[in-house]
């Protein structure tokens, strides 16, 4: 399926200015790639997790999850992206009926989530799956979630996930960086780098916080505006209907994104 004209669309949304647009990069991120020793991705995954923990991220995302699949007493739930599993974790805690499968692109994280608890509760199924080209047939599961790893597809590639997600899933639920206004970036970019840094000194050894603040920074600039995600549910599949769900903002720098197919 070739999605027209998406593919040069940039974060900010079809309209965005063009001084938005030199806040852009195709830099990859110390996660994304597999030039690096896996040592030093494991410890910038690791502090995602601290982090999230910390911050209530991974509770929240959960919480949010189950409110979409609110009455189902067996809802079937698909994680893709799951990088450390905590997200999936949350949520069997929380629903005793909960049907998981935990997923992620590098087998690395699915061969850790698979050998830990999570992997050995009965109610999990975790397996390597790429977000854009799912391995699962149409409706086999009620909710479909991605949590903060949303930025790293370009839109194309943004565009198949979306169009995936909700062939095999009944709903798809975003949770990713918000891209800020061009004035935030251009004003206060300095000033995120100095918070980004001193988070990572909370939750990582020293040796890997240059890595973990390179990709805080290249996560905000490859972050995706509203009017982005409203282009790439349009593309995506003319039936989407895209909701930002207001009581669902998380700490205001991410965002949270419903995708719903309706036709």
């Amino acid at each position: 399926m070739v999605f027209d004209g998406i593919g040069a669309m940039p974060r900010g949304g079809p309209a965005a200015s063009r001084l938005n647009r030199l806040f852009a990069t195709d830099r990859l991120e110390y996660t994304d790639r597999r030039d690096v020793p896996d040592d030093l991705r494991q410890q910038v995954i690791a502090a995602l997790d601290r982090g999230g923990a910390r911050l209530g991220i991974h509770s929240r995302s959960a919480g949010l999850a189950l409110s979409l699949v609110a009455g189902l007493e067996r809802p079937r739930i698909m994680e893709i992206g799951a990088g450390h599993g905590r997200v999936s974790e949350q949520i069997l805690r929380s629903h005793p009926g909960a049907l998981l499968t935990v997923t992620d692109l590098d087998p690395v994280s699915v061969d850790r989530i698979a050998a830990g608890a999570l992997g050995g509760d009965p109610r999990v199924r975790t397996d390597v799956v790429d977000a854009t080209a799912i391995d699962a047939p149409d409706q086999s599961y009620d909710l479909v979630v991605f949590v903060d790893g949303f930025h790293h597809l370009p839109p194309q590639a943004a565009c198949r996930a979306i169009a995936e997600a909700t062939r095999v899933g009944r709903r798809f639920l975003v949770v990713d960086a918000q891209r800020p206004p061009t004035a935030v970036l251009l004003l206060c970019f300095p000033l995120i780098v100095l918070m980004m840094t001193t988070l990572a000194l909370c939750f990582a050894p020293r040796s890997a916080v240059p890595a973990i603040v390179h990709d805080a920074v290249i996560s905000l600039l490859r972050s995706y505006s509203r009017s982005a995600f409203r282009a790439l549910g349009r593309a995506a599949h003319p039936g989407l209907s895209v909701e930002f769900p207001r009581s669902a903002a998380l700490f205001g720098f991410l965002l949270t994104v419903v995708y719903t197919r309706t036709s």
